[in-house]
This record gives C-alpha cells, sequence and structure tokens, in this order.
C-alpha cells in the first residue's frame, strides 16, 4: 500500500507553536497553504516589478510541500531546534530520513516526480530562498494576528522575526511588508 497522500493529510494534525499559548492554533498544512501564497505573492513581486524571472508555480509548490517531513518529525520547536548546532545537525538529519521515507511511500514511477519537491536541488536554490523568506513572514503574521488578539505571548517572537525580515535585502519581500503585511493587523471592520 502507498500511504503518501494519507500522510500528507496528516498536516493537518501538526500543531505549531507548541511551546506557546495560542489564540488561535495554527497546523501545518494551514501555515503551508499560506507560505505557498505569500511565496507565491513573492515571486511575482519580484517578476512584474524588480525583474525577476523566478518560476512562480514552482515556488508554489516548493512551498506547499516545505513541512511535509514534519508528518513524521512533528513541528520541533525553534528555540529546540536551535539551541546549538548539534541538535540542528541532528533534526536535519531526522527531516531528511522523514522526508525520504515519505518518497518512499510512492509508487517507484512517481517519486522522481516528487523528490524534488521534498528535496530541493541547486537548480532550485534561489527559488527555495524566496520559500524561506515566505515561512519568515508568516511566522511573522501569526506574531501580529497573536498580538492583534490580546496574547502578548507572542510579542518577543514578533520583534525578534521582524528583525530578521528587516535584515533581508530582496526587494520583493521589503515590498510585501510594506504594502501587505500591515493588513495583518487590523480587524476585519478596518479591512473594508
Amino acid at each position: 500500500m502507498k500511504h503518501f497522500f494519507a500522510y500528507l493529510s496528516r498536516m493537518r494534525l501538526i500543531r505549531r507553536w507548541g511551546l506557546m499559548r495560542n489564540t488561535y492554533e495554527e497546523n501545518i498544512q494551514e501555515h503551508s497553504l499560506q507560505v505557498a501564497l505569500v511565496a507565491h505573492g513573492l515571486a511575482v513581486i519580484r517578476n512584474t516589478l524588480f525583474d525577476g524571472l523566478v518560476d512562480a508555480d514552482r515556488v508554489t509548490t516548493l512551498a506547499a510541500f516545505h513541512e511535509a517531513g514534519e508528518v513524521f518529525t512533528g513541528d520541533l520547536a525553534t528555540p529546540i531546534k536551535y539551541f546549538n548546532p548539534e541538535i540542528k545537525r541532528a533534526y536535519d538529519g531526522i527531516e531528511e530520513f522523514a522526508k525520504d521515507r515519505l518518497n518512499k511511500m510512492l509508487p517507484p514511477e512517481l517519486q522522481p516526480a516528487y523528490r524534488p519537491l521534498l528535496f530541493p536541488g541547486d537548480g532550485d536554490r534561489e527559488l527555495w530562498k524566496i520559500v524561506k523568506a515566505a515561512d519568515k513572514i508568516c511566522a511573522y503574521l501569526k506574531c501580529v494576528e497573536e498580538l492583534k488578539s490580546g496574547n502578548q505571548e507572542f510579542a518577543k517572537a514578533e520583534r525578534a522575526i521582524r528583525a530578521e525580515i528587516d535584515e533581508m535585502t530582496t526587494p520583493e519581500v521589503k515590498y510585501f511588508m510594506e504594502h501587505f503585511a500591515p493588513s495583518f493587523g487590523l480587524a476585519l471592520d478596518e479591512l473594508n
């Protein structure tokens, strides 16, 4: 039996931000969709406004699969994952094993189509940077939404993540943060 898609459907069961009190629980399936939408937006912004030539569809697909290995590992909290280099290396190895295990759940003839989505190669390096930027932006947006709901548990994370984003030099990230990110701090009535 091939369980690839059944495992992917379990992404909705893996909670993010496990060490923090959440006003709204977020799972990795929801997160992956948001990252895919933001990554697509970043690619379109780059191509349209800054003479980029990136494949927005490929960026979107890579983003949709960027957390797939977590169906086996769960979402390891950032303070643990980055506590020291040994833990980070060990976790990276576990993630690699998990993604390989997931890919092997496909029939052999389909594995080559999905392997590059689980293991982006050198040709996807620039696209992967966009996915990572989108992932960071979405973490920031989660903090903004939690703060908007009065949850001060996310105040320190919001400041730290915003500082990381502000250090990014890509114009599409700066454009997104200036033009789109502020809306996430607004109530529905303010969006209308």
